[in-house]
């Protein structure tokens, strides 16, 4: 990876971190960014569907069944847009869960830049598998 592509992936992972600060959630909160030519086309953090209150966990501190991921998220959100996300770039806190991967393959996403490793690694290997780029980068140095 070249330089300039290592600094953009920097800094777009610094973007999706400020937008976790969004969600609602109290053990975790994820941020996504979407990228496509150079520009933001989508963006999305974890936390309930519209209209719903925003608690993520209940009262045994569990993640409610019902509450979306920041890919699922930032993806449902540019497709509602219009726009396309065929050939874009996610940058994503955490890497994604199987769920999610099987949603970014499907939205034609070509590369996955994260930063924390989620507890599975499921999603990752299916993501290898269907030849999208995957890229961890560190966003302290």
């Amino acid at each position: 990876m070249d330089k300039k592509q290592y600094l953009l992936d920097k800094r777009y992972l610094k973007m999706a971190n400020i937008w976790a600060q969004n969600s609602y959630c109290k053990r975790r909160q994820v941020g996504a960014i979407l990228v496509k030519d150079q520009m933001i086309i989508s963006d999305g953090y974890n936390g309930t569907p519209s209209g719903f209150e925003n608690i993520c966990e209940d009262e045994n501190n569990k993640t409610k069944p019902y509450v979306l991921h920041a890919e699922a998220n930032a993806i449902t959100k540019v497709a509602k847009s219009g726009n396309s996300s065929d050939g874009a770039t996610m940058y994503v806190t955490s890497s994604p869960c199987m769920e999610c991967s099987k949603i970014i393959i499907q939205a034609g996403i070509k590369r996955v830049v994260f930063t924390d490793n989620y507890r599975l690694e499921d999603g990752i290997e299916l993501l290898k598998r269907a030849n999208i780029e995957v890229v961890q980068v560190e966003i302290e140095d």
